[in-house]
């Protein structure tokens, strides 16, 4: 059976994150973007990383620029933009695709083992975002509308 442990990501930096090492926690996966209009659910986000972090969960955000090109920045800029506008503390990989013939593989698997509304698997915009139990599955999708609050309720329960 895959897990999320079977997945490496990428840093900025360029250095590999084992996604093993996430083993037995909670994790919230989010493709984000700088210039949506949903770029204000970082403070939501990190709310919930600082709330709910030392129970064992975190956020983990990866950048996208599939949707109006609302990421165009680099690495460096948007680890600046999130952290002076948003306070943001937990991890920001490198961009990456999440649908398409370069989507990243994590993507990939999330979307077919928590498929969107009537089983859609593609990813319809900004801030989708993949709840991960402490076995490593991929257990609920929330979509981009849902804010962090919303699903606060969601992440207790795997806790």
């Amino acid at each position: 059976m895959t897990t999320i442990a079977d997945f490496t990501a990428t840093l900025p930096n360029g250095e590999t994150l084992d996604l093993a090492q996430k083993r037995g926690k909670v994790l919230l996966v989010v493709n984000t973007a700088s210039k949506c209009g949903f770029t204000p659910q970082y403070k939501g986000l990190e709310e919930l990383y600082r709330r709910y972090g030392d129970k064992g969960f975190e956020v983990i955000a990866f950048p996208c620029n599939q949707f109006g090109s609302q990421e165009p920045g680099s690495e460096e800029d948007i680890a600046s933009f999130c952290e002076v506008n948003f306070g943001v503390t937990f991890p920001l990989m490198k961009k990456v695709d999440v649908n398409g013939d370069n989507a990243s593989p994590l993507f990939d698997w999330m979307k077919a083992e928590a498929p969107g509304l009537m089983g859609s698997r593609a990813i319809k915009w900004n801030f989708t975002k993949f709840l991960i139990d402490r076995d490593g599955k991929a257990v609920k999708r929330f979509a981009p509308q849902d804010t962090p609050e919303r699903i606060a309720a969601d992440i207790e329960t795997l806790l």
